[in-house]
């Protein structure tokens, strides 16, 4: 056991001398380390100012994502916290995560109108269910019950009613009458 443990080991000792510095020799070596300075020297630090840009509207995009009702105020959060260093950045990422509760509370909805107005497109267009359409009409009610609506949204609670109405119109009778025992 132990002639085969020396004989190891003189074994590993004689490898470093078959190694190589470099799998390139010559003018390729010097080529590809010029290119790899350049790239460090420009591509490197490029791609970190991009990425901490990235990192630092995060929040923002979050809050766009999920209809933040105060999507406004995390992306000036974000903006100044660029100025003051990043010390601000994690209150925006919490304040994008966090529900708004005291919002629905005040004005009877957690999203922002962008929402409702995106979601009023649909609609126009065709391309909601009727249960998300009642869903709509309902989040709408909710929100002129706590106080007056933006016109914008008041227009989509219109047709959406006018919708309804047309809808209940062009029904049978047999299936309004079915409706009306649901009601």
């Amino acid at each position: 056991m132990r002639p085969l443990r020396i004989a190891l080991a003189s074994a590993v000792s004689l490898l470093p001398a078959a190694a190589h510095a470099s799998f390139l020799s010559g003018d390729t070596l010097d080529a590809f380390a010029n290119g790899l300075s350049w790239f460090i020297l420009i591509v490197v630090p490029l791609a970190a100012i991009g990425g901490f840009l990235y990192v630092h509207v995060l929040p923002e995009v979050i809050a766009e994502r999920r209809h933040h009702p105060q999507k406004d105020a995390i992306k000036v959060l974000c903006i100044l916290s660029l100025f003051f260093g990043g010390m601000l950045w994690p209150f925006a990422w919490l304040w994008a995560y966090t529900k708004p509760t005291l919002h629905r509370a005040v004005y009877g909805t957690e999203k922002h109108d962008d929402y409702y107005v995106e979601m009023g497109e649909k609609a126009r267009a065709g391309a909601l269910t009727q249960e998300e359409i009642d869903h709509l009409r309902i989040e709408l009610d909710a929100m002129a019950e706590k106080g007056q609506l933006p016109p914008a949204l008041r227009g989509i609670r219109k047709h959406l009613d006018e919708r309804a109405v047309a809808a209940s119109s062009t029904r049978p009778a047999s299936q309004g009458a079915k409706v009306a025992e649901e009601i």
